[in-house]
């Protein structure tokens, strides 16, 4: 009753919930226009291409639709480049982010030391991950060549004579393209990591060194554990990364030989801006959406389980 007479005998006054449900709209106020560019830059251009997959879409004929119901996607699974694309995509995902992994951890142990010149090390570390992936792709094309290539000089110093075409041959440009891949994001990958490791606090292994572990006990009972809910996070995010990869293959290797380095979204964009199949180059991009998804929901499903 007193704040009811207060708030009639000062009108300026508000009540807690007055105040509360200024807040709310204020909060809205702001939020709204993020949301809208959000929806105009992501969920329209998805509804679209949803839309899409389900037509024939002629573009000689100013964008004729002609609906087609599933068809496109049953030809996604009768066609043998996206097959051969979808292969990649998968193996290029899951080796090039079991590498990050195991080479994350241990440039990041290894950045952690205490020695002369770290800052300037972990500095000079990024500089491969600043690097446009265009321009590395065009550098590693060159670095790649028989002829004249950085990769066959060096070799050639300790095998004279030594000639071999990288990127003319399927296992070998697969595995260039991923090694390029590493090269570039590892070391951004080993500096997140890095901030993960200066959390775990210093007590807890000298408590360890006092109860008899060593350097490798201590790294799977306490570094490991701390360091696995970092790791899964940026697990998620890199692995998107990898699966909507088309930069590195288009500047590398442009899908050759054959079809046998196009990722999914380098084959998306020669179905659809190439040979102008705009239908059937949406429903690729859905089934590239729904392993996005999948690969989402196992990462999380980790994550779930790691912190029971």
């Amino acid at each position: 009753m007193k704040t009811a007479y207060t708030a009639k005998q000062n009108p300026g006054l508000k009540t807690p919930a007055a105040r509360s449900s200024a807040k709310l709209k204020l909060a809205w106020l702001l939020i709204i226009p993020v949301l809208l560019i959000r929806g105009f830059t992501t969920l329209y251009p998805s509804l679209v291409t949803l839309y899409n997959s389900f037509f024939e879409i002629n573009m000689f004929k100013g964008g004729q639709h002609t609906f087609v119901g599933l068809d496109n996607f049953i030809q996604v699974f009768r066609d043998d480049k996206v097959i051969t694309s979808l292969k990649f995509t998968v193996t290029f995902t899951v080796v090039s982010m079991v590498l990050h992994i195991i080479l994350g951890i241990l440039m990041a142990l290894m950045l952690n030391l205490n020695f002369k010149g770290k800052k300037f090390l972990r500095t000079i570390t990024l500089i491969p991950w600043a690097m446009p992936m265009i321009v590395t792709g065009i550098a590693a094309k060159w670095a790649f060549n028989d002829s004249y290539g950085l990769v066959n000089d060096l070799i050639r110093r300790v095998f004279p004579g030594f000639h071999f075409d990288w990127l003319i041959h399927s296992a070998s440009a697969q595995a260039a393209v991923i090694a390029v891949d590493l090269w570039k994001d590892v070391p951004f990958f080993a500096i997140l990591l890095l901030a993960g490791l200066q959390f775990i606090p210093e007590e807890l292994y000298e408590s360890a060194r006092m109860d008899g572990a060593g350097t490798v006990k201590s790294f799977f009972k306490i570094t490991l554990p701390l360091l696995l809910p970092t790791l899964l996070t940026l697990c998620i995010f890199f692995t998107l990364w990898r699966i909507v990869s088309y930069d590195i293959v288009y500047a590398m290797t442009s899908g050759g030989p054959g079809d046998s380095t196009s990722l999914l979204a380098y084959r998306i964009a020669i179905e659809a801006f190439t040979n102008l199949n705009i239908g059937y180059g949406s429903a690729i991009a859905v089934c590239l959406f729904v392993l996005m998804m999948v690969f989402s929901s196992l990462n999380l499903l980790a994550i779930k389980r790691s912190e029971q």
